[in-house]
């Protein structure tokens, strides 16, 4: 199971997050400008999702990858405040890149993604978690956000 985890993490977001931007940026011949909130962008997505394929391997018992997918419903770790920061990861390593790059082409690529990523959720991935994981799913659903985490305030006592 590792050996698909770690396959699947170079497949998927290696290749959304890495490189495509790297392949985007070289046909737009973007020049590099190191910049404090691109770096910032880059390692808290890095770092995210690095985060989350450890909680999908070792709670879930699966990979990110479709065809690998966790066992278990996983709602610890970055999961407890989005459903999907996996997600937000790799959006964030987008973001990063298209500061660093100064690249209108990798924001534009970024704002694609966002949105492939929302139809897929909402229309794929969602409905699969209700099938696979029933009233588990429809309460964790109901107390954490798709996307974004809620403020402090809001989230109560949790």
């Amino acid at each position: 199971m590792f050996v698909r985890a770690v396959l699947a993490f170079l497949a998927l977001p290696g290749v959304v997050a890495l490189a495509v931007p790297w392949l985007l940026a070289r046909a737009t011949r973007a020049r590099f400008d190191l910049t404090l909130g691109g770096a910032v962008a880059l390692g808290l997505g890095l770092a995210l999702l690095l985060w989350c394929v450890v909680v999908f391997y070792r709670v879930g018992e699966g990979s990110l990858a479709p065809w690998s997918p966790p066992r278990h419903l996983v709602v610890v770790g970055p999961y407890r405040w989005s459903r999907n920061p996996m997600y937000v990861a790799v959006l964030l390593l987008l973001l990063g890149w298209a500061v660093l790059f100064a690249s209108a082409a990798l924001a534009w690529y970024a704002s694609a993604v966002a949105l492939a990523f929302h139809v897929r959720v909402v229309w794929g991935e969602e409905p699969w978690l209700a099938r696979q994981h029933g009233a588990a799913w429809t309460v964790y659903a109901a107390n954490v956000p798709r996307w974004w985490p809620r403020p402090m305030a809001r989230r109560g006592s949790r």
